[in-house]
């Protein structure tokens, strides 16, 4: 049975998506502020991660060790706000990649329960 790195393409399908949703962070003034002036290292690091989580190879594991996304974002302030403006910008990235219902559906679980696990602030 095919997970859904396979289904969707593999790093190709995650590298567009990212690049989708990506579009969307460099022109939003919430997110903007929190990432870095080259967003070449956060775009890979994502993309990479998602393919992971998905079923892909261990690339992100490799190249950065164990996930750890509450350590790794709790430099930074997230509230509503903020979930809410990364939220907007993947459900677009998601909505356009053109899945079935239910790859689509699973992403966007997905996103929101990590979304929601990765804010600090109220």
């Amino acid at each position: 049975m095919e997970n859904l790195y396979e289904r969707v393409g593999g790093q190709p399908f995650f590298d567009a998506l990212i690049d989708r949703f990506y579009a969307g962070v460099e022109t939003d003034p919430v997110l903007r502020p929190l990432y870095p002036a080259d967003l070449a290292d956060p775009k890979a690091h994502l993309a990479l991660f998602l393919a992971q989580y998905w079923g892909g190879p261990p690339a992100y594991s490799e190249q950065r060790g164990h996930p750890r996304l509450r350590m790794r974002h709790a430099p930074f302030v997230i509230g509503l706000v903020e979930r809410d403006a990364w939220m907007r910008h993947m459900a677009e990235a998601v909505r356009t990649a053109g899945l079935d219902q239910d790859d689509q559906s699973a992403l966007m679980d997905y996103f929101e329960m990590a979304a929601r696990s990765l804010i600090n602030a109220h």
